[in-house]
């Protein structure tokens, strides 16, 4: 029984300018699946959208990749990755973690090109793979219970 009192769902997005690639987790099992994204206008979501998918999958924690440089300072799209991290807390009141994604995209294109994606990240894109390794980078450095 106590197990299930420690269950915590987590959704998780990969903050984009065009997409808002998502995922969701739980903790029993530290497995995440991707969802389908959602579309951005210049980074800014349909926010309806935004809170179908959290009143659908009622997450405990939120977790939003941040997509730092290389050399671990801020970008201007982690700038905008905070603020949207910020406003889905201040909406939703979700508790947000921002998450290192430094090399997400870069395994999400591996791992599409395993499964047989052929590089039109355009027309078929990724961002909800990345969002799902995303999440499941956080629940890995979750301490084991």
């Amino acid at each position: 029984m106590s197990s299930l009192k420690n269950r915590r769902t987590i959704v998780a997005f990969d903050y984009g300018l065009k997409n808002l690639g998502a995922a969701v987790g739980q903790t029993i099992t530290s497995s995440a699946s991707e969802l389908p994204a959602l579309k951005a206008r210049d980074g800014v979501p349909n926010w309806d959208e935004v809170a179908n998918l959290l009143k659908e999958w009622k997450p405990d924690l939120v977790v939003v990749g941040n997509p730092i440089n290389l050399d671990g300072s801020a970008s201007e799209l982690s700038n905008r990755a905070k603020k949207f991290s910020n406003r889905i807390n201040g909406r939703f009141n979700i508790p947000v973690e921002m998450v290192d994604e430094r090399y997400s995209s870069r395994e999400a294109k591996s791992q599409a090109r395993e499964q047989g994606h052929k590089g039109n990240y355009g027309e078929n894109p990724i961002d909800s793979v990345a969002a799902r390794i995303i999440l499941e980078t956080w629940l890995n450095e979750q301490p084991q219970s």
